[in-house]
């Protein structure tokens, strides 16, 4: 019978580890709090407060399940392999090593999600992709990433919600917007922010030659209202109505509902077409105009701190965080981690993970 005392030992101090990132003590604490909050009659006279209250108790109730499913399966393992080993009954290896392999699969995700340290690293994310330079490669590019994006979240059972797009000239998008929905998509999605290089044979160089894009992505977390302290002067925000262009049914592309506001003194640019009515789709925009604000201000106090503003502004050579490249050969490589991938249809179908728990680890050991 073979020996899993090392394995178990370890697993067990894992598990243990879980408990202390996961706050399991509070979260039992908190619980009945909850719980008797979500049973309150009048708790959806406020829609908003309701969904907040019934959330929260969702993800509470997730995590202790989750780390009481994985204790349970450890004391399983335990009492199994005690048995096995005063018997020497061999045949009990092979259910003890797949309970082992469950837990270190679980046990791994949990430990990349406790490298999410930020305040707002458990929101949705908001996100716009913009073509650089480049021309209509950089357009095609920026629909590229959009894809890729759309792929990793889908693997990830998010939900992805198109807010907006303006087309490119020649192919492509020349810029979309988009909100990602489901627990720490925003923890995840630092991981992308920044500038993406793209190497190929251009399909639009009648030579074809080799052609070089650029694509850049932001992302901010989704706050709440109260959350955004920003003041906005009306006189500085322009607003466009124009037909929505996506699913919603006939209403939605019949009606100029879908709205586009233009910050004058920031430049920022947001739209929403989802809702059915331009009255939605505006306090909508305006949120998203507001978080968009606030974020502007955070990097503007890290920039005077790191002094780095010229280094993320320009969408072109020397700014890329990561690079992907086509021809003369095929690789992907994120500049700041030196993590690299030759897999670069799987990469750009959206296989993203392993760059991430990069960039986390590269950050966490970056300070």
């Amino acid at each position: 019978m073979r020996d899993f005392s090392e394995a178990l030992v370890e697993t067990r101090k894992r598990v243990g580890d879980a408990a202390v990132y996961l706050k399991i003590d509070q979260l039992r604490a908190r619980r009945p709090l909850l719980e008797t909050e979500a049973s309150r009659p009048d708790l959806w006279d406020d829609a908003d407060e309701a969904k907040r209250v019934t959330g929260e108790l969702s993800v509470v109730l997730g995590d202790i399940e989750l780390y009481e499913r994985m204790l349970a399966s450890l004391e399983d393992a335990e009492t199994l392999h005690g048995l096995a080993r005063e018997v020497d009954d061999a045949s009990q290896e092979g259910e003890i090593e797949e309970i082992v392999a469950g837990l270190d699969s679980e046990l791994r995700a949990l430990e990349l999600r406790s490298m999410f340290s930020g305040d707002h690293d458990e929101r949705d994310a908001l996100c716009t992709v913009q073509a650089g330079e480049g021309g209509a490669d950089a357009q095609d590019w920026a629909e590229m990433l959009y894809r890729m994006y759309v792929r990793w979240a889908e693997r990830r059972g998010f939900e992805v919600e198109e807010e907006g797009s303006t087309p490119g000239s020649e192919a492509g998008v020349s810029s979309v917007e988009f909100l990602v929905k489901g627990r720490y998509a925003y923890g995840y999605l630092q991981a992308e922010r920044g500038v993406h290089r793209l190497v190929r044979m251009s399909p639009f160089n009648a030579q074809g030659k080799r052609q070089t894009a650029f694509a850049a992505l932001d992302v901010v977390p989704v706050l709440h209202d109260d959350e955004v302290h920003v003041t906005l002067d009306e006189s500085d925000i322009k607003m466009d109505v124009f037909r929505a262009s996506g699913a919603g049914g006939q209403h939605i592309n019949k009606t100029s509902s879908a709205v586009r506001l233009t910050h004058g003194p920031s430049g920022i640019i947001v739209s929403c077409q989802i809702e059915r009515s331009q009255l939605q789709n505006r306090a909508k925009a305006m949120t998203m105009l507001k978080v968009r604000l606030a974020d502007l201000e955070r990097q503007a106090r890290e920039d005077e701190l790191n002094g780095i503003r010229g280094e993320q502004r320009r969408v072109g050579f020397g700014s890329q965080i990561r690079s992907y490249v086509l021809q003369p050969y095929q690789m992907v490589k994120d500049l700041r981690t030196d993590h690299e991938a030759g897999n670069v249809g799987g990469v750009l179908d959206g296989d993203l993970d392993p760059f991430m728990e990069a960039y986390l680890q590269w950050r966490r050991a970056n300070g």
